[in-house]
């Protein structure tokens, strides 16, 4: 227990201090991942269209009231919305609102967010829906790989800038305490070109990739 405890701070500073150059430690936003279902029971088609109806209705709501900035669907189901506050509290009480939400139609992930590249922007209609690569970052943290820890995340702070300097990268950020990050780019992107990361080949951190369709400008891209 206490090596775990030691272990998640140890990181925590690394993440945040080494590797990660945020310029406030309050987060401004707050990501939450859609996480889609294996295991939804039968539902009747009418009961189904109208809860995604009063999904997407609730969408456009929260964006009006300039409480959400972007959502947008995973290829293959799920999805993702990026809440304009700094307090996880508060986007709870707005995801409630969703009847998708309310009927667990996904599981539910909530991460506070510090955007390191590009910025979220409020697209307001009529917009152009667009597809992007989308790379999750999740720290594999163990005892036998601590101590190259430093090093490694430096490796792999410099892999994203040589990566962002190929004008592709439109966002990327990271979560709270030892939960990652995301990268985001335009395309359809090889995933070779994440798995060269130092710290994916040395095992520090797991990639997830998925395509996202979102609003061309959601991240303040041209």
């Amino acid at each position: 227990m206490i090596m775990n405890r030691y272990l998640k701070f140890f990181c925590l500073t690394i993440l945040v201090s080494a590797q990660l150059e945020v310029a406030s430690a309050q987060y401004s936003q707050v990501f939450v991942f859609l996480h889609k279902r294996t295991d939804l029971p039968v539902m009747a088609k009418e009961q189904l269209d109208k809860i995604m109806e009063g999904h997407m209705t609730n969408i456009g709501r929260l964006a009006k009231e300039g409480k959400l900035m972007a959502a947008g669907p995973f290829e293959g189901g799920g999805g993702i919305f990026i809440f304009n506050s700094n307090s996880i509290e508060r986007v709870k009480e707005w995801l409630a609102t969703d009847p998708g939400v309310k009927a667990e139609r996904w599981r539910v992930e909530i991460q506070p967010f510090y955007v390191r590249i590009g910025k979220v922007v409020l697209v307001k209609e009529p917009y152009e829906m667009v597809t992007y690569s989308f790379v999750r970052f999740t720290p594999n943290i163990a005892k036998f790989n601590i101590q190259e820890l430093p090093e490694i995340f430096v490796k792999h702070d410099n892999y994203l800038k040589q990566l962002n300097r190929t004008g592709n990268v439109v966002g990327e950020g990271i979560f709270g305490d030892t939960e990652g990050g995301v990268l985001i780019m335009k395309g359809d992107v090889q995933s070779s070109v994440f798995e060269a990361d130092p710290a994916v080949q040395e095992g520090l951190l797991q990639l997830e990739t998925k395509k996202l369709f979102i609003a061309k400008g959601a991240f303040g891209e041209k």
